[in-house]
């Protein structure tokens, strides 16, 4: 959520810059005129319920001032205005708190100030690429040109030594997702064999990278509160991404809702705590968790295989720091995630991503997009956002020395970043490593799977299946 001051332009706030920050999103920009009237209108009725509270406060003073003289008759008359003072204030504390409510649940529909690095566009075309990393004895163009040689145009088959990742999975008998379907509807599935022993090798390889980088692992709760899930969620994930679970209380308020990703609940972990002692940020935690996503409105999309699921496992970066800081930290956690895909010999690229494609917490971003050879497409594997203030403001986490009578508020900066999905990263180590006789380990989870270098085929390829 933005500050308040910055749509007071008399407490040297800049509406423009908010307005400007809308339309570079493609947002309405008429929302910031109505958070100043609003804003107007709550303050005059502030200052109502402050000038009569000084009415009852002057006759409070009164009537002692006569029950100390003895002059008990004509206090009584003033109890009276008091009593009908109280209930005026009652009134008009009521519809202050009203607009209050309102005023600041129109603020929250405002995204993030958009940062003056990112590009302008309101097409996901015009995302910037920024680098790109291809291992020693590999390119793009030779890439594509053996797939062609290879498979033929629009094949929704691959041949040995090129497969798509859902085919790679079903020769090593890693996943079952007939079975899973049936059990968990469309986009259900079961791990088997190879693939949860590279499932957990991933998890582990990705939270030890971390820990090594100073990060503290964190295991997070699957499910959140109503209450703190709407100070870090977008309202529209909640229809769009969040799986609501309902217990024995059938109130709306004591709804939980499963986590779309660690970020959620570590962004909470601090919440309504202020780091006042120096040296104690900045904060950088690694969380291992499920993930839950509805993926409404991805219809029809990667239906292959485990890439685009409802339930998946994900190691996350999450870091809070203090303001000036906060953009060096962005560039950190980018390259924590580039230092990881390089360490497993994968090609990316990394992409800016436009005004208009970014969600309402964060101020800039950045994709990595991994090789995926059978595609001859970069998919994004990994999201590494800057937001600032926006969520640290709402959950109430701040930073600086405690002062008397301190009248402004010095919020954290929190970022997140993805480190792996790991049943997305799977389909792209699949699709890399593969041979023509099955598939060969990455190095660096050799450890993690009692040594193994070779995963072989175990059975033929089947019919394409987009259960």
């Amino acid at each position: 959520m933005l500050d308040i001051n910055l749509f007071r332009e008399k407490a040297g706030g800049n509406p423009e810059l908010v307005r400007e920050s809308q339309r570079a999103r493609g947002a309405k920009v008429e929302i910031v005129d109505e958070v100043i009237a609003i804003d107007e209108e709550w303050r005059k009725a502030q200052f109502q319920v402050d000038e009569t509270n000084k009415r009852i406060n002057a006759l409070n003073k009164e009537m002692g001032t006569l029950m100390k003289a003895g002059k008990k008759a004509e206090a009584e008359p003033l109890k009276e205005q008091k009593k009908t003072l109280e209930a005026q204030k009652e009134a008009q504390q009521t519809a202050s708190d009203e607009l209050k409510a309102k005023l600041f649940k129109t603020i929250g529909n405002i995204g993030n100030l958009v940062h003056d690095s990112v590009p302008v566009s309101l097409t996901e075309d015009d995302n910037a690429i920024t680098k790109t990393f291809w291992p020693a004895g590999r390119s793009e163009e030779a890439e594509r040109a053996k797939k062609n040689s290879l498979v033929a145009k629009d094949a929704k088959s691959g041949v040995p030594g090129m497969y798509s990742h859902h085919e790679v999975l079903e020769k090593l008998e890693g996943y079952d997702a007939v079975r899973g379907s049936k059990i968990a509807g469309h986009r259900g599935y079961f791990l088997m064999g190879p693939g949860v022993e590279l499932n957990l090798a991933l998890i582990q390889f990705g939270l030890n990278f971390l820990g090594g980088r100073g990060f503290t692992k964190l295991w997070t709760p699957f499910f959140m509160r109503k209450e703190l899930m709407a100070k870090t969620a977008q309202l529209e994930e909640f229809d769009e991404a969040l799986y609501k679970v309902v217990g024995e209380e059938t109130d709306d308020a004591s709804a939980m809702y499963l986590i779309a990703t660690s970020e959620q609940p570590i962004s909470a972990f601090h919440s309504d705590e202020w780091f006042s002692e120096p040296g104690e940020l900045p904060k950088r935690y690694a969380g291992q968790s499920t993930c839950f996503r509805k993926e409404a409105g991805a219809a029809g999309r990667d239906n292959w295989g485990i890439f685009r699921v409802h339930q998946f496992e994900k190691v996350e970066q999450f870091c809070i720091t203090e303001p000036e800081k906060s953009w060096k930290e962005h560039e950190a956690m980018l390259k924590n995630a580039e230092d990881f895909y390089q360490s497993l010999g994968i090609p990316y690229r990394v992409v800016t991503i436009v005004s208009g494609a970014l969600n309402n917490a964060a101020a800039k971003k950045y994709d990595l997009e991994a090789w995926f050879p059978f595609q001859t497409q970069y998919k994004e594997l990994v999201s590494c956002s800057n937001c600032t203030d926006y969520q640290s403001r709402r959950l109430e986490i701040r930073y600086g020395t405690k002062k008397v009578n301190d009248q402004v508020k010095k919020y954290v900066h929190c970022l997140n970043c993805t480190l792996v999905a790991t049943e997305r990263a799977l389909c792209c180590i699949l699709e890399n490593y593969q041979t023509e006789d099955g598939v060969v380990v990455p190095e660096v989870l050799r450890p993690y799977m009692g040594g193994k270098e070779f995963l072989p085929y175990t059975k033929g390829v089947p019919k394409v299946k987009t259960g």
